[in-house]
């Protein structure tokens, strides 16, 4: 029996790539599962330091769907940089307008706030509906 621990190289991270079907879904539990897989903490070789995730294929996010009151209630805030420019849309006005927007930030907000979120951030391809142009990755589904 070994004392040391062993930490994984670059080099020995294989990537494999998934589809999320996002049709009829929480907004929140997709994003979970998603932050999950970009991260790696799905394999046994995952390291906090190290970006040890896999690229994850996200379709029909415009069927995604939001629990309880949110899709009134939940405010999208953004700044413009200029004074008294706070610019505010609706949860139901922002997947109005881009549904994929929606999802890309709540998985942004479940990734770290870092160089390494930024790289993991990186792998994430989200489309509103079922048509993506990465068959020749040859993606498996995740189901959960």
């Amino acid at each position: 029996m070994s004392n040391s621990t062993y930490s994984v190289k670059a080099s020995e991270i294989t990537r494999k790539w998934y589809i999320i079907d996002a049709s009829g879904k929480p907004v929140g539990r997709v994003a979970t599962e998603v932050a999950k897989l970009l991260k790696g903490k799905h394999k046994t070789i995952y390291t906090t330091n190290l970006d040890t995730g896999d690229h994850v294929i996200l379709i029909n996010a415009s069927q995604a769907i939001f629990t309880g009151n949110k899709l009134n209630d939940k405010i999208y805030r953004r700044h413009t940089g200029y004074i008294g420019n706070m610019k505010e849309l609706s949860a139901k006005e922002m997947m109005k307008k881009d549904p994929t927007k929606v999802l890309m930030l709540a998985v942004k907000g479940m990734l770290p706030h870092n160089s390494l979120g930024s790289s993991m951030l990186r792998k994430l391809r989200v489309y509103a509906n079922a048509e993506h142009n990465h068959e020749a990755q040859a993606p498996e589904i995740w189901k959960f």
